[in-house]
């Protein structure tokens, strides 16, 4: 099914000594390093590397649902209660986060651990001869790419991480502190391998699912832009860096034209001959049928499938969220009164939304996953009472899809999971011109999402009947000013890219996080018993602790996040 299937590869590596003077000959079976690496055996490392994507686990999901979502205003943990998986429950309130949760300890651990697999490729790649192996540049930049990436989601999630490359020795590594490097200096790192990537890597890879130079660019795009918003110890941002958003521009003019938005907002979130589609900049291959156990599948969300399929009914949609998709007569959104009152599941002919909403949320009474044969029912929802009942659309498939596959008492699936959508690329290029004084440069692109999400309805017609989008006309629906510029593309974000793991880390590169996630926790304890209580502490809970474990190991080499 897929071209680069991320199976584990056969790389291992073992290290073996003697010291009886009679025993002069190597044993038997056992490979030294220096065996492994030929021209042969080179891609066993990268794809044990590519593999390393798909290496996490429901508990330590690289989709980061738990960081990006549930921390976040869009999102309930959901499950049987607060009590399942407490650790994120503890995220959703910000509440009780500690450094020794064995998730955030897996999490670091499984990220470097798909590093240090990066890493012992490009050490392998830098001894082979390129006359011997003529992919050896590519190699390497996909490599790079691949460390970028990692390291870009450990440095949104702790701030502080110790940055290895190759050609750091070994016996080296515990003398690294997660502070080496500054806030900006790790943001140089990071982005200085996406710039190596995309010098290196071709247009187009004839193998699906390998970084390509318009991944890099993407993925450079939106390092610069999180650098640019520069922050002082306690996480205020201080200053919007210019010259950095200019960088932003520069990477998202190597990527603009090269992919273009799908026709329909909900081909990015279909199986099949949708994947890896024009609007998919980089995506994270899952597989099934493919001669293993259960196939290569998304491990990250398989909680995420309500009860009335398989299991668990985790990562729900919020109220605030599905308010947030209500427009106003002008076909834009509410922003500051939409969650005045709440959308009425039983009466929503009652609202005119933006048809991004039916892509996002299953709502009771209405098909899931556009198979008008199976309706999202309320007894599908595992506790109603404390999570309402809505279910996460994006990440699932149909009940009957050939990609859903039973993992007892999980139910799994192989659909790619888009890392980097075109979509994304326009709003971050938008999201620049603004900081940078250019806000009606801005516009055109935020409105190209806009028109396309009012062009998606093919799949949703029968029921989305009151769907109701505009473009912004300035001087009609909108007066186009900077500080309306900004709130509108603020907004197209959230809903554009709604439990893509993405809204927490946008609060926190904006500055907003603590001020945006109080005042829902007080909006919100009105009608959610255990929001009572939930506080969002600025200076501290905009980056997880380093976890406990590690600052132990690194015997107190590594420096504790503020506050904890």
């Amino acid at each position: 099914m897929k071209k680069l299937k991320y199976l584990l590869g056969i790389v291992v590596l073992t290290i073996s000594s003697a010291c009886s003077d009679f025993l002069e000959e190597e044993p038997y079976a056992v490979l030294s390093e220096d065996q492994l690496v030929t021209p042969e055996n080179i891609d066993g490392f990268v794809t044990s590397a590519y593999a390393a994507l798909g290496n996490d686990h429901y508990d330590i999901p690289f989709s980061l649902w738990p960081y990006g979502n549930v921390r976040s205003d869009d999102a309930y943990k959901g499950g049987s209660g607060t009590n399942d998986i407490q650790v994120f429950h503890f995220f959703e309130v910000s509440e009780n986060i500690r450094p020794d949760f064995g998730e955030l300890d897996a999490f670091w651990y499984n990220s470097f651990i798909a590093i240090s697999r990066v890493n012992k490729a490009l050490a392998a790649l830098n001894q082979i001869d390129e006359a011997e192996f003529p992919d050896k540049q590519s190699r390497i930049s996909e490599m790079k790419f691949l460390r970028g990436h990692f390291y870009f989601m450990l440095k949104i999630m702790y701030k502080y991480v110790p940055y290895i490359t190759e050609d750091i020795p070994v016996e080296e590594y515990g003398t690294i502190s997660n502070r080496f490097l500054s806030n900006d200096e790790l943001w140089n790192a990071i982005a200085t391998d996406f710039e190596a990537a995309a010098e290196g890597l071709p247009i187009e890879q004839p193998e699906v699912g390998r970084a390509d130079k318009t991944a890099a660019y993407a993925y450079l795009a939106k390092t610069r832009l999180y650098q640019a918003y520069e922050q002082d110890e306690s996480h205020n941002v201080i200053n919007i860096n210019q010259q950095t958003l200019q960088q932003v521009l520069d990477a998202t003019d190597q990527v603009i034209g090269q992919h273009q938005l799908e026709a329909d907002f909900a081909h990015n979130f279909l199986p099949g001959s949708y994947e890896n589609g024009t609007e998919a900049v980089f995506s994270i291959q899952f597989s099934n049928n493919d001669g293993t156990l259960h196939g290569r599948l998304n491990y990250s969300d398989v909680l995420a499938t309500p009860q009335g399929i398989g299991c668990c009914d985790f990562h729900k949609p919020s109220q605030n969220l599905v308010n947030a998709f209500k427009v106003s007569e002008e076909g834009i959104p509410l922003f500051s009164s939409y969650n005045d009152t709440n959308v009425d599941f039983n009466n929503l002919d009652n609202y005119d939304v933006d048809p991004r909403l039916y892509h996002t949320v299953a709502i009771p009474g209405l098909p899931w996953k556009y198979d008008n044969e199976d309706i999202y029912r309320e007894d599908w929802v595992r506790s109603p009472s404390t999570y309402g009942y809505t279910a996460s659309l994006k990440e699932n498939v149909t009940a009957d899809s050939e990609y859903l596959v039973n993992i007892d008492p999980f139910y799994g699936n192989s659909k790619n999971r888009i890392e980097i959508r075109y979509a994304d690329v326009l709003l971050m290029r938008a999201e620049a011109l603004i900081e940078i004084g250019r806000h009606n440069e801005a516009l055109p692109l935020i409105n190209e999402v806009r028109e396309r999400a009012a062009q998606s309805t093919s799949l949703i017609s029968s029921y989305a009947t009151n769907s109701a989008i505009r473009p912004y006309i300035d001087g009609d629906n909108v007066n186009w000013t900077p500080e309306v510029a900004r709130e509108a593309l603020r907004w197209e974000r959230r809903l554009e890219l709604a439990m893509e793991g993405n809204r927490f880390f946008d609060l926190v590169r904006w500055g907003i996080a603590g001020e945006t996630l109080n005042r829902y926790y007080e909006e919100e304890a009105e009608e959610i018993s255990y929001y009572d209580g939930a506080f969002f502490d600025e200076g501290r809970e905009e980056y997880l602790p380093i976890p406990q474990a590690q600052i132990n190991f690194s015997q107190d080499v590594y420096v504790q996040n503020a506050g904890y």
